[in-house]
């Protein structure tokens, strides 16, 4: 693949800070701990210098302890968008046009890249990244890829991202094809026997893909369609379920390694090889795991939402960013050696967690792993809960008994306190996906303000 000068010259500076992130796979704690505070000194007073709304919205705040700062919403960020930023070519209205612009290049003012991000709540959110932060995670991810590559052997590398050009994965995609060496790049919405047909052909030895995207094409190869034998299965952007982990493992063995990521941060946490858990990349983020009150949960327990410091973000400086994602970190050090924390799971983000009317008054709220108990333990290839003003419509695909399906659902939601007026099961012949490509487990529509269904 030829190469332009402006990709040999972001690779060059990529390739450059590898070394250093291998270091820190070596760090102590205390090397890792030391680094954090002194990183986080530099980011806040950059942030104070350069940005005027981070001067007003830590006013009396300066010298204050992480933890004491107020929390960033996206909502905040957008609202705030040109007072945040720290260049004087980032508008939010130029960078709007340049997002709507089909014909647009690739960076925005020659210096930028630009990922839209809309998550489960709807609200859109503008994340922009330095060429100089974007080879910080480029790097990182090089280094903590589950099968190493170098510029002499490139392993045959398959993605399946989204068909938006805009979403994190598809950017993280196009930096890949920048890479020289055997790529495959597929989209999710692609018709499923075309998909299978070019991995057929192609024969990757890392895929990368949604979660949703491996339960599908592990259904494919139990069945004898798909026939590979990847060396590692990334899962990104969306929730790895324990039983869909269990399927993909199956017909591949135990090489399906998670990931965690944020558009507006990049990397947050990736699996190791021992599978124990995803290493926080704490040398680019700090993570704090609060609850509904944004006070620190401990350890083993789950948390209501993920407050993230972007360390390395300058252009735009994220410090307690707000995630709704409910997370729960391992107490104990990984095995492998490397100093950074542990995070066993994502149980999903706060907007998946769906409301039912209780038995005794008020609405109970109902996460969605009680839906992946039970849909999961089924021989379905995929499936969708969808919650609208009509009830509850829970999709499925393949020779599953429906009745039996709603009767089980119905005792499990009950069991949580939900009492359910409506609800129906249907097969379907595929799980409708989103704009992205992606197959959300859970659709949440409007209800009205008493949250009757």
């Amino acid at each position: 693949m030829a190469l332009a000068v402006d990709d040999i010259g972001f690779l060059t500076r990529a390739l450059a800070q590898v070394p250093r992130f291998r270091r820190r796979e070596r760090w102590s704690r205390l090397q890792l701990e030391a680094y954090q505070a002194c990183a986080l000194r530099r980011l806040r007073a950059f942030a104070y210098a350069r940005s005027a709304f981070y001067r007003d919205f830590h006013r009396g705040l300066l010298d204050a302890p992480l933890a004491e700062l107020p929390v960033l919403t996206k909502r905040t960020m957008m609202e705030r968008f040109d007072d945040l930023v720290t260049d004087p070519a980032l508008r939010l209205r130029d960078v709007q046009a340049h997002v709507a612009d089909e014909g647009r290049d690739p960076l925005f003012a020659g210096r930028f890249r630009v990922a839209i991000t809309g998550g489960t709540s709807g609200q859109l959110g503008v994340a922009v990244y330095s060429e100089g932060e974007w080879a910080r995670l480029t790097a990182a991810s090089l280094v903590r890829s589950p099968v190493q590559g170098s510029l002499l052997r490139q392993h045959r590398t398959a993605d399946i991202t989204s068909p938006n050009p805009l979403h994190m994965s598809t950017q993280a995609v196009m930096t890949l094809r920048q890479w020289p060496g055997p790529e495959l790049h597929l989209l999710a919405t692609d018709p499923l026997p075309e998909i299978v047909e070019a991995l057929n052909r192609f024969q990757p030895e890392l895929l990368i893909l949604f979660a949703a995207t491996g339960r599908i094409l592990a259904e494919e190869q139990a069945a004898g369609r798909l026939q590979i034998a990847p060396r590692a299965v990334v899962s990104v952007a969306e929730v790895l379920s324990a039983e869909s982990r269990r399927r993909m493992d199956d017909v591949w063995g135990p090489v399906t390694f998670d990931a965690y990521s944020a558009t507006e941060c990049g990397g947050i946490a990736t699996e190791c090889e021992l599978h124990q858990g995803m290493h926080v990349w704490e040398d680019l983020v700090i993570v704090e795991n609060v609850d509904s009150q944004y006070r620190p949960v401990p350890a083993g327990a789950w948390g209501d939402r993920v407050l993230v410091t972007a360390l390395f973000k300058r252009a735009q400086p994220l410090i307690r960013y707000e995630l709704d994602d409910s997370v729960r970190f391992v107490a104990a050090p990984c095995p492998c050696g490397r100093p950074f924390r542990l995070i066993e799971a994502v149980q999903g983000r706060l907007q998946d967690v769906l409301r039912f009317a209780s038995r005794g008054g008020g609405l109970v709220q109902v996460h969605p792993v009680v839906f992946h108990a039970v849909l999961d333990a089924l021989p379905v290839g995929g499936w969708q809960v969808v919650q609208d003003g009509a009830g509850l419509h829970v999709l499925v695909t393949g020779d599953v008994d429906e009745a039996g399906v709603r009767s089980e659902l119905l005792a499990a939601l009950r069991a949580q306190g939900a009492e359910l007026a409506d609800l129906d099961v249907r097969r379907v012949a595929a799980i409708p996906q989103t704009a992205t490509g992606k197959t959300p487990v859970v659709v949440r529509r409007t209800q009205d303000r008493a949250g009757r269904l």
